[in-house]
């Protein structure tokens, strides 16, 4: 059985860890065994004070219910922080892979990060995966297409389904859809049920991962007005018809929402900022309805 101590409502950023349990779940009370010392080259407590803060003041202001901060051994000697959240009466798992470098505690503005309550209140249990301890500031694009990654994957959805034995599903925002992908060409069905693909940056995800391999029900989501160069709308059509294994393919298609930052950045038409209402709910029923 799987003990966990899980960080309740009471201040002190209290992180949950059974130490050397084979079910690759660690637990540490106020820091996580991430980041880098400098001297040593060590996994260190940089980053884990960092994300650890990032979840308690967006707790704080409202931001998730019952956020748990969870810690994955994910790879000899590698691990992998993991922000988890229940749904009352959950009917899927979803794994939500940010955009850009992927480091959750540079921020909770990305598009996944401020609708994961949405996905929740919808009966979608949430995990939301840090960068692993040995890649303590941030994934590139060929760390997010590779083998290892994937592993990394494979052990949060194993953890999603002890927690919950229903299905999961990868959903990605820019840079995240790499990741996401990824995952669902290296592991694949029965483990992962579904893909959920949001602004994709179609020139990069191609050039790494083989999507014509992608045999999973796949839903892309994209904003006509995304002005970002790496995910223009028009790499739409020619994505969609890479993802011709995929057994269940379809598109929606957005429009809008308002630019309080740089193009490819989270609080812009990129990151759907303003429009939430008309990509979240859609997404939600999508994966509940395959």
């Amino acid at each position: 059985m799987t003990r966990a101590w899980t960080r309740r409502d009471l201040g002190d950023g209290t992180v949950t860890i059974v130490p050397g349990r084979a079910d690759g779940v660690l637990a540490r009370r106020g820091r996580r065994p991430t980041g880098e010392n400098r001297l040593s080259g060590k996994p260190g407590p940089t980053l884990v004070r960092a994300a650890l803060l990032a979840a308690v003041l967006w707790n704080a202001a409202g931001g998730a219910a019952a956020e748990e901060n969870i810690v994955l051994a994910t790879r000899p000697g590698v691990t992998e922080p993991l922000f988890y959240t229940a749904a009352a009466s959950p009917v899927r798992n979803a794994i939500l892979f940010t955009g850009g470098a992927g480091v959750v505690a540079g921020g909770r503005n990305n598009f996944l990060l401020r609708t994961a309550d949405r996905f929740v209140a919808g009966g979608i249990n949430v995990a939301i995966p840090e960068v692993p301890s040995d890649h303590p500031t941030g994934m590139i694009d060929a760390f997010r297409a590779s083998a290892e990654h994937a592993t990394d994957i494979a052990a949060a959805i194993a953890y999603m389904r002890r927690r919950s034995p229903v299905p999961v599903w990868l959903v990605g925002t820019s840079r995240g859809t790499i990741s996401a992908a990824n995952g669902a060409v290296r592991i694949g069905p029965p483990r992962v049920a579904g893909l959920v693909l949001t602004s994709t940056v179609w020139a990069d995800l191609s050039s790494v991962t083989p999507l014509n391999q992608v045999r999973v029900p796949t839903l892309v989501v994209h904003n006509r007005d995304d002005g970002c160069a790496e995910s223009p709308f028009a790499a739409v059509a020619g994505g969609m018809a890479a993802l011709r294994a995929a057994p269940v393919r379809d598109l929606i298609a957005v429009s809008g929402g308002v630019a309080r930052g740089a193009a490819c950045q989270a609080l812009s038409p990129h990151g759907y900022y303003g429009i939430e209402d008309q990509a979240v709910p859609p997404i939600v029923a999508w994966i509940e309805a395959h």
